[in-house]
């Protein structure tokens, strides 16, 4: 449920709750005066006719008399109807009055009562005629008088209650409307920037509008919008000296290592004629100089990731071919499933680079037996290479393609750099692909690359 919702379900249930309270109060107040009112007139009326009939003599009550009484109280609205000595007479219906008035009028006081009668309602007043001397005559007189008016205009007033009540809760939910845009406006252009600020336009702000508690958010949210584009630019142009740094001084490196490579080549075909201690110095640096060959080499391609320039070189390849050429170059004794036919347009140095990197790190860091598997799923190249080792460590999964990573610290810097998978997973993004680590079931690391067969992006 939206918070605009929420606010006009307030309002409305605020103006529900507050119309009904005081219209319904004022609604029954009214009502109970009305009738009130109409049923005192009604009892006075009928008393001062009568006492009109005053005073009567004390004599036998007999059918004419009860005429008399009955047409001097009926008035021009009512009937009425007398009872005396077992008599009664007048135009009243009898079952309009009720064993509750009857016994009330018996004991000698004056009732009245609202009652039901033909469709509508009606008042029935009844009282006992006294003789002059202030004895009973025996004669009871009830009249009935129409309630109709007054009851319609008690109708009057429920249907005029819940008119303005209505027309309350429109103007309350027009008022909801203008206070929630008034309230929301700042909110939703709070999260707009918010948005904005996390697809990275570290530029975002929010308009400060009034001294409210939501212009403190938005002074707030400002604040820390500025102070975050501050860190990040600064980050930014850190991250970019650093790369620039590295990117020259691998650069720089190359020449002195072409000719350090040059001189360690004669020293290794020196070697065997060297005595004990000489040979294994050359032997060492010529691996040494090997290792700082190829690291220089992995940090400028990984300066081309970096900086944009990489670019691929598709052509319509052998994909089959291309992976034995790249095992049989290196020397790499594994076991291997190359089915034949399966062609795809990539960057076949890359591949060499992406296949190199995978079954040279299970061959040095799993255990036998290593296996590569080549396969085609859909419009996918799919190239499994996997080892029968321990597998990887579950803290280690999730950074084995991070730069520079290695799954045992104690490890000697001539394992290598901790760029090659980092460089293969590059390679294959490159090509619009994935690259995957994983443990299998039955025990072993396994890494899947996955490449569109078409050509990548």
């Amino acid at each position: 449920m939206t918070l605009r919702l929420r606010l006009l379900l307030a309002f409305a249930f605020l103006t529900v709750v507050t119309s009904a309270a005081v219209a319904g109060a004022g609604y029954v107040r009214a009502r109970d005066a009305i009738v009130q009112r109409a049923q005192d007139n009604a009892v006075i009326e009928t008393t001062n006719r009568v006492e009109q009939l005053y005073p009567l003599p004390a004599r036998p009550v007999d059918a004419a008399t009860l005429e008399r009484v009955a047409a001097r109280v009926s008035g021009r609205e009512g009937s009425a109807l007398a009872y005396g000595n077992g008599f009664s007479a007048g135009g009243m219906d009898p079952s309009a009055i009720t064993t509750e008035l009857r016994a009330l009028v018996a004991s000698g006081r004056v009732g009245w009562q609202r009652v039901s009668y033909a469709d509508s309602v009606w008042l029935v007043v009844g009282m006992q005629l006294r003789v002059t001397g202030g004895g009973t005559s025996g004669i009871e007189v009830y009249v009935l008088r129409p309630f109709t008016p007054e009851i319609a205009f008690v109708g009057e007033l429920a249907r005029n209650a819940w008119l303005i009540g209505g027309a309350v809760l429109v103007l309350a939910l027009a008022l909801g409307l203008l206070a929630a845009r008034g309230v929301l406006r700042p909110v939703r252009e709070l999260r707009l920037a918010a948005w904005r600020l996390g697809q990275g336009e570290l530029s975002a702000r929010v308009p400060v509008r009034g001294r409210d508690e939501l212009a403190s958010v938005a002074s707030t949210f400002n604040s820390t919008a500025s102070s975050l584009e501050h860190h990040v630019l600064e980050l930014r142009r850190m991250e970019a000296d650093a790369r620039r740094f590295v990117a020259d001084v691998s650069h720089e490196l190359r020449t002195p290592l072409a000719a350090m490579t040059a001189v360690t080549d004669v020293l290794d075909a020196e070697t065997a004629s060297l005595p004990g201690v000489a040979g294994q110095a050359a032997r060492l640096v010529n691996r040494e100089t090997l290792n700082l060959t190829r690291l220089v080499n992995d940090l400028i391609e990984v300066t081309r990731f970096d900086s944009g320039t990489a670019a691929l070189a598709l052509d319509d390849v052998d994909v089959a071919e291309v992976v034995r050429a790249c095992l049989r170059m290196r020397g790499f004794e594994v076991r291997t499933t190359l089915p034949t036919g399966v062609r795809a347009r990539l960057d076949p140095r890359r591949l060499d680079v992406i296949v190199a990197n995978l079954v040279g790190n299970a061959l040095r860091h799993g255990s036998p037996p290593v296996s590569l598997a080549l396969s085609v799923s859909e419009s996918s190249l799919v190239i499994e290479v996997a080892d029968g080792g321990p597998g990887l460590p579950a803290e280690v999964l999730p950074h084995v393609f991070a730069r520079f990573f290695k799954a045992d610290s104690a490890r000697g810097r001539s394992e290598g750099s901790g760029l090659g998978l980092a460089i293969a997973w590059e390679n294959a993004r490159l090509h619009g692909g994935t690259l995957e680590a994983a443990n299998r079931p039955g025990g072993g690391a396994s890494f899947t690359l996955r490449l569109p067969l078409g050509g990548g992006s």
